[in-house]
């Protein structure tokens, strides 16, 4: 592999313009290919087969009008005070307009539909007393006849019709489309189709339908249902976080061009990488956050893949070197380590596909995508440009290397070294023993979005539940016709009212073939709420219902709780696929156990620290006003897994980029203990600089207006931050020195078979003996 690397390097630097050319096509044709077979991005996350999907196409074959997608929008007075009655109308006929949009099947005018149910009640309430009041008549005639009797048995019945029909208005007496006060009301929208195949531009034809049309004093808020669209790639964050990276570049190379190079290599392979996995979206499934990942992994490896085969050909250069040897010689160095470590990347980004979770696979998929070309054009364009720049990328100033420490540490400072990195790791690990795994809702918003003020005005005017009502449908033992109906209903609406944690429970209607029902039952709290968690199992945990109804519950809040369990089982599988593949990489690296095994150890300690820090703020809302969350809720329920994936490619990256240094100094004849330091001595500089370009690429995201990447952005920058500096650079270089020679141990028997990996490149530089013995560097990154 080295050898090839080294050939390919030579070829781009002989014929770079003919590769940045090819390079600049490639882009052509991936934006052109994005354009042409892209399709819609979803904002919705989902997984096929769980109980609420069971539930949802239940709907779709017996009760297409309960399956389509819904959204709300929530009208309320400019000062506060009660709706007039002009304004109630303006927004009844903007309402009714809204109902005829393409897309959407209705929009319910809610003080319409207020006045009909306080009509309604009124109706009951007199009827039942009518009732009463002529079965007292009749009670009073001394001899009844046979036609007196015929009028008891009939008003009996109505009777019994009106105090079920009455029971079912008290079941449903806390929902209310109007608030109390008056200045406040909501309106369920119903699109047509259900609520994954629900296009963004029939959402914002209704945002923007009733943006327009809003009344004098009043103003329209939107539910994440209606407003929740793909995030934007690149904001002010994300740029911010570009120029730290250069200015870090700059600050370490000296040279505004060399600086310059690593930055433009990751464009075009963000470029890449990202324009064309989008081009699949208009054949499988994508989520909106999906090409965010992929912008996050190859702006960030991209640049540190070709920084580090720079780093290596500037000091080549500085050697006497010739400019196209050094370049073939970085690219067979470096390049084969850049290779090695993009593959463990690679590894464990598509291991997500084990999950068998379709959205984690494809996001898995598509940064292996993008980590791909970031390799690809760090061992290709990387060379190509090197040629251009000739000896520029060295700048003016030259810095003079640092001695090649002649000491080890002491074992002392080893020994307090390891100890306390491994308290502090473990101390910020805490807070994840009690981590919750759920999916965003309106209230993790930002403060200033329409999806956070629509939340925030149900919650405080029509209660926390209204935010995440809950669908439950009721399969009867047989079909039901008639006040059989209404009988049904109270009888499987008690049994939901009994349920701890219900405020409310309204029958929504019945199936075509009769034997199918369906409520919406409000919880006491929001969606993503401990309660309505256990709210969710309790009413499952009812059926069968009197050993003949089966009960089935389905709504948002219903699937991001099936979402977040389902992920959390597959949870220790993924983990311990990583693992188990950490400890066979290694192995065949270092040819060692106990090093395998302590890098291994390490990982776990930075991810689970990782956690600590991630539950700490965005779950119990520690430094919220730092990191914008001002709602704490639940950790996304993906995260988890996708920062096991991508943060141990990263570590195993670092790993690799600093202990075969150790190993190499070991090889040459330094005693262990020392080869500890003088690997250290030479990648600290450069894993330093690309740990920092990391942590801002992914700091940058912090800062995004979507929830989503937020939190994802902040778990990487502090994965990277914890397992970097902590772990990496502290913990491991004490632990092996503490180790010894043992550290390097390894059966005669498991020695034998095992493959040689040359990650370093070492055969490739015996074979090219251009560069001066002294200025061979132990890192396979040519620190």
């Amino acid at each position: 592999m080295a050898e090839l690397l080294y050939r390919l390097g030579r070829f781009s630097a002989r014929r770079a313009w003919t590769v940045v050319i090819a390079w600049v096509v490639i882009l052509g044709l991936s934006v052109t290919a994005y354009f042409a077979f892209g399709g819609t991005l979803s904002s919705q996350v989902t997984i096929p087969g769980t109980k609420t999907d069971q539930v949802t196409q239940q709907l779709a074959q017996r009760f297409p009008s309960a399956s389509g997608g819904s959204g709300t929008i929530v009208f309320h007075t400019a000062n506060g005070s009660a709706f007039t009655d002009e304004q109630k109308a303006a927004v009844g006929a903007l309402l009714k307009s809204t109902g005829e949009l393409d897309g959407v099947a209705s929009a319910t005018d809610p003080f319409a539909t207020q006045a009909q149910a306080a009509q309604q009640a009124a109706q009951v309430t007199g009827g039942l007393e009518k009732v009463n009041a002529g079965l007292a008549q009749l009670a009073a005639v001394p001899a009844a006849g046979p036609e007196q009797e015929a009028a008891k048995a009939q008003l009996e019945a109505q009777a019994t019709k009106l105090k079920l029909s009455q029971q079912l208005l008290a079941m449903s007496a806390g929902i209310r489309l109007v608030a109390e006060d008056g200045s406040a009301a909501t309106a369920p929208v119903v699109f047509d189709k259900p609520r994954m195949e629900v296009t963004q531009e029939t959402k914002d034809g209704v945002v923007d339908h009733v943006s327009a049309g809003v009344p004098a004093g009043v103003e329209a808020a939107f539910s994440n249902d209606i407003t929740q669209g793909v995030p934007e790639v690149l904001g002010v964050g994300e740029v911010v976080g570009v120029v730290v990276a250069a200015i870090v570049l700059l600050v370490m190379l000296g040279s505004l061009l060399a600086a310059a190079l690593p930055l433009v290599g990751a464009l075009v392979g963000v470029g890449v990488g990202v324009t064309a996995s989008l081009a699949l979206s208009g054949a499988v499934d994508m989520l909106s956050i999906t090409p965010v990942l992929g912008v996050m992994l190859g702006l960030a490896v991209g640049i540190d893949y070709s920084l580090f085969i720079l780093n290596r050909h500037r000091r080549q250069l500085l050697a006497g070197v010739d400019l196209h040897e050094s370049i073939g010689l970085a690219n067979g160095t470096s390049g084969n380590a850049v290779v090695f470590a993009g593959a463990t990347v690679l590894v464990a980004l598509l291991a997500l596909n084990v999950t068998g979770i379709g959205f984690l696979g494809m996001m898995g998929t598509v940064g292996a995508i993008c980590v791909a070309v970031a390799v690809v054009v760090a061992v290709t364009l990387t060379p190509a440009l090197l040629s251009l720049l000739g000896r520029r990328v060295l700048g003016r100033r030259k810095r003079a290397a640092a001695a090649v420490p002649g000491k080890p540490m002491s074992t002392s400072r080893a020994l307090l070294t390891a100890l306390a990195g491994l308290a502090a790791l473990i101390v910020i690990a805490i807070p994840a023993l009690s981590i919750r795994l759920g999916l965003p809702d309106g209230s993790s918003e930002a403060e200033d979005s329409s999806q956070y003020q629509a939340y925030k005005l149900t919650e405080q005017k029509f209660g926390a539940g209204v935010n995440g009502p809950l669908l439950v449908v009721a399969e009867l033992p047989a079909a039901v016709t008639g006040d059989a109906v209404l009988a049904e209903q109270v009888r499987v609406g008690n049994a939901l009212m009994g349920a701890s944690g219900v405020t409310a429970v309204a029958p929504i209607g019945q199936s075509k073939d009769g034997a199918l029902l369906a409520f919406q039952v409000i919880p006491a709290d929001g969606p993503s709420s401990e309660s309505t968690e256990q709210l969710v199992r309790d009413l499952r945990d009812l059926s069968p219902l009197d050993g003949d109804v089966t009960l089935g519950v389905a709504g948002s809040a219903s699937g991001n709780i099936d979402i977040s369990e389902q992920l959390s089982d597959v949870l220790p599988l993924y983990l311990g696929v990583v693992l188990g593949l950490s400890l066979i990489i290694l192995i065949f690296v270092f040819r060692s156990l106990l090093v395998p095994l302590t890098a291994t150890l390490g990982f776990v300690l930075s991810l689970f620290a990782t956690f600590g820090a991630i539950t700490a703020i965005f779950q119990w809302g520690w430094l919220g006003a730092v990191f914008g969350v001002h709602d704490p809720g639940p950790i996304l329920s993906f995260l988890p897994t996708i920062l096991i994936g991508i943060l141990f490619g990263l570590a195993m990256d670092y790993q690799l980029f600093l202990v075969s240094g150790m190993r190499e100094a070991y090889a040459h004849g330094a005693p262990a203990r020392l080869a500890v330091r003088q690997g250290v001595h030479a990648g600290r500089t450069v894993v330093t600089a690309a740990a920092i370009i990391m942590i801002s690429v992914f700091g940058g995201f912090i800062f995004s207006h979507t929830a989503m990447i937020r939190s994802l952005g902040f778990g990487l920058a502090f994965g990277v931050l914890a397992d970097a500096f902590l772990v990496r650079m502290l913990v491991i270089p004490a632990v092996m020195h503490l180790l010894g020679r043992s550290a390097w141990w390894i059966p005669r028997w498991l020695d034998r078979i095992l493959p040689n990996v040359d990650v370093e490149g070492a055969a490739l530089e015996r074979s090219h003996p251009a560069t001066p013995h002294e200025e061979r560097v132990p890192s396979p990154t040519g620190a």
